[in-house]
């Protein structure tokens, strides 16, 4: 197409939007912000102009304050990370006036929960007895008096005692001297709370946590330390307790 067919059309184009309204308000075409006017004559020298329609809506853009409707969530709003429960070692049992002890006692006593709902803390039977003997030694005291300060936290769970061996020596002799470690045990335990009533059990070695022997059949000194223990197990309470 030349330049002179160029101009005849878009003349012709021209003449045919003349015919048209001459304005055509932006709210009759579907409520927008803008007008669209049409004119018959040339548009090539007038500058391009925007101008909001008369009537239509301000749309503002201003940071939140007190009249915004999107807020910063007040601090007694309930949406928010919930506290849960601290329900593992059972502290809802514990007075409240013994919480904050017996919360560092089951850390200093390195007090862990069980499937059945039960707190066990192990103390080491090496430092409260000598080796084959069921008599305590002096410097189990302080060890033994944390474990029964601890049992004052859960003044209505019933507690079991149960002793602990190592793999050496007949099943018989093991049984016999893991119970009266128990026994000994539970005997300053109870000493320390009152007339509370502890059972105590002896497993011998039927109960290891490590192994007694290496991997290539050799004795393994510091398993077999780990397997003489005395365990303290707080029971849970009985439903109606």
């Amino acid at each position: 197409m030349n330049r002179a067919a160029a101009v005849v059309g878009a003349a012709g184009l021209l003449v045919a939007c003349a015919a048209m309204a001459q304005t055509t308000p932006a709210s009759a075409a579907g409520g927008g912000g803008y007008e669209v006017r049409r004119s018959a004559q040339s548009l090539a020298g007038e500058p391009t102009r925007w101008q909001p329609a008369v009537g239509a809506p301000v749309s503002e853009w201003r940071p939140a304050g007190t009249g915004s409707s999107w807020q910063r969530a007040a601090a007694g709003s309930t949406f928010g990370k919930a506290a849960a429960p601290d329900t593992t070692l059972r502290l809802a049992e514990v007075p409240p006036a013994r919480l904050a002890r017996t919360r560092t006692l089951l850390t200093e006593l390195n007090a862990r929960p069980t499937r059945q709902k039960s707190i066990v803390v192990d103390l080491p039977a090496d430092v409260l007895f000598d080796f084959d003997k069921a008599d305590l030694r002096p410097d189990a005291e302080p060890a033994l008096a944390r474990a029964a300060e601890l049992l004052q936290g859960y003044p209505d769970a019933p507690v079991r005692v149960r002793g602990h061996t190592d793999a050496r020596g007949s099943d018989t002799y093991n049984d016999v001297l893991s119970l009266r470690r128990a026994q000994r045990v539970a005997e300053r335990l109870a000493a320390a709370t009152g007339t509370r009533k502890l059972e105590t059990e002896g497993l011998g070695r039927r109960e290891p946590i490590a192994a007694n022997t290496r991997p290539d059949g050799r004795d393994d000194p510091e398993g077999r330390q780990k397997n003489r223990r005395v365990e303290i197990v707080i029971g849970p309470r009985a439903p109606n307790g």
